[in-house]
């Protein structure tokens, strides 16, 4: 099975078939394989949505945040991070202990880019080493486990529909730089008057 064959199931080919983009997507490649740009996005990026789905198929997504980078490359076919303490209703865990199927939807509002990676999760509780190699630096912040994603097939999506958002911080950043200008011209022009 090839990568495109991960999200083109015969069923989606079908549709694609009988709606008429089926030529458009018949010579499409998706990667399964993490490059050097994949790397680059997965690292400056401090949130992500991660979908699982129980043995009977009951889907469910949740947002995971961090640090810039808490999202780790750990080769050229495994992403980790650590699995920290939060609501404690453990959803993904149980959904992954019965069924590993998983995908990540990785968003950068700024720039209007999204990847979609799909693939299988592995929780691993009882090692120590890799559970704080995956915590952000720094950080005093407790991990259960550590969540490990074998990449299937990825894909880098086009941005139609795609609302361009920019992080409070990055908006604060750019109005005290304006506000700085602005206060330095005022000055100026007052001492020339």
């Amino acid at each position: 099975m090839s990568p495109t064959d991960v999200a083109f199931t015969p069923a989606v080919k079908a549709v694609q078939a009988r709606k008429g983009s089926r030529a458009i997507y018949a010579g499409m490649e998706m990667a399964c394989a993490i490059d050097e740009d994949l790397a680059a996005f997965i690292a400056a990026r401090d949130s992500f949505y991660l979908a699982s789905a129980s043995a009977d198929g009951q889907p469910y997504i949740q947002h995971r945040g961090g640090p810039k980078g808490f999202l780790h490359v750990i080769d050229e076919h495994t992403l980790g991070f650590a699995d920290l303490r939060g609501n404690r209703q453990y959803v993904s865990t149980g959904n992954f202990a019965e069924n590993p199927k998983a995908f990540i939807f990785v968003m950068d509002y700024a720039r209007r880019q999204r990847v979609k990676i799909w693939g299988t999760l592995r929780v691993v509780e009882d090692d120590p080493a890799l559970i704080a190699s995956l915590l952000p630096a720094g950080a005093k912040l407790r991990a259960e486990s550590a969540m490990l994603f074998t990449v299937t097939a990825w894909d880098p999506n086009c941005p139609a529909h795609i609302p361009q958002l920019f992080p409070a911080a990055d908006v604060a950043a750019a109005l005290a730089a304006k506000d700085a200008r602005i206060a330095a011209l005022e000055a100026e022009l007052a001492a020339r008057r």
